[in-house]
């Protein structure tokens, strides 16, 4: 494990971030009430490990192989449902349910640390944009971080990190590290505690959050939209100037969110 990101080339990521997501937004179709629930979209879980660090809050993220999903970036630990995941919780558990179990497998599988599921407070729901060729609807944990070592697998992770969430999307902004947007937009929302307990605490006040996202295409490149922003859903009336989005189009991201 490393304390700090290791760097990349800054043109690769941006370049390769930035064809990704110009190529995805070009497929956009708009979103319909059947998408957030489609049971065709695999479901996944992520867990944001949280710790109190000499300068506030640090959170555990680990840097994919280069290959696979997410290659080359840096995301929290997790991954897709597996049918043993909460399969004796019965006809009842809901989708929610289910993924806590799926986030504490893959938290031990993929770090070696291990967490309950009563331990994890539920952060946000990610639902894909319509259209594009990879869509994960993925449950978004946080919980405090147990005490052991990182033991990361190698076909998982090939490094990690704690780090200041400002200071991961700082190095972000200066193509120091690939990020993808709800990993982006978590730490953006995690960013500026001055401890785990108040970070806790405001999570646990402000309750699950739901990001249906929509991609389109804005005059500085991909933007991402969430419910809230007046040019979310086709047609929609309300304040012309509500914003909640992500601007990708370059470095650093932009992300706008009305009071």
């Amino acid at each position: 494990m490393t304390d700090d990101a290791r760097p990349l080339e800054p043109e690769t990521i941006a370049a390769r971030t930035q064809r990704q997501f110009v190529s995805a937004a070009a497929r956009y179709r708009p979103r319909t009430p059947a998408d957030a629930t489609d049971p065709a979209v695999p479901v996944a879980a992520t867990v944001v490990l949280v710790r109190d660090g000499a300068d506030g809050p640090e959170v555990l993220l680990l840097e994919r192989p280069d290959r696979g999903s997410f290659a080359g970036a840096w995301v929290f630990p997790g991954g897709k449902l597996e049918a043993s995941d909460g399969a004796d919780l019965g006809a009842d558990a809901t989708e929610e349910d289910r993924a806590r179990y799926a986030a504490v497998r893959e938290t031990s599988e993929e770090t070696g640390l291990e967490l309950t599921v009563a331990g994890l407070q539920s952060l946000s729901r990610w639902d894909p944009p319509p259209g594009i060729a990879l869509r994960i609807r993925t449950w978004f944990f946080l919980a405090s971080a147990p005490a052991g070592a990182l033991a990361l697998q190698p076909d998982e992770a090939v490094d990690a990190m704690w780090t200041r969430p400002a200071d991961a999307l700082s190095r972000h902004g200066d193509g120091a590290l690939a990020l993808y947007p709800p990993t982006w937009v978590t730490l953006a929302e995690l960013a500026g505690h001055r401890d785990v307990e108040s970070l806790l605490a405001a999570v646990r006040l402000r309750g699950t959050q739901s990001f249906e996202s929509v991609l389109r295409t804005a005059p500085n490149g991909p933007v991402f939209l969430w419910e809230g922003d007046a040019e979310w859903a086709e047609g929609a009336d309300g304040d012309a100037s509500a914003r909640h989005r992500l601007e990708i189009g370059a470095l650093p991201w932009v992300y706008i969110r009305s009071s």
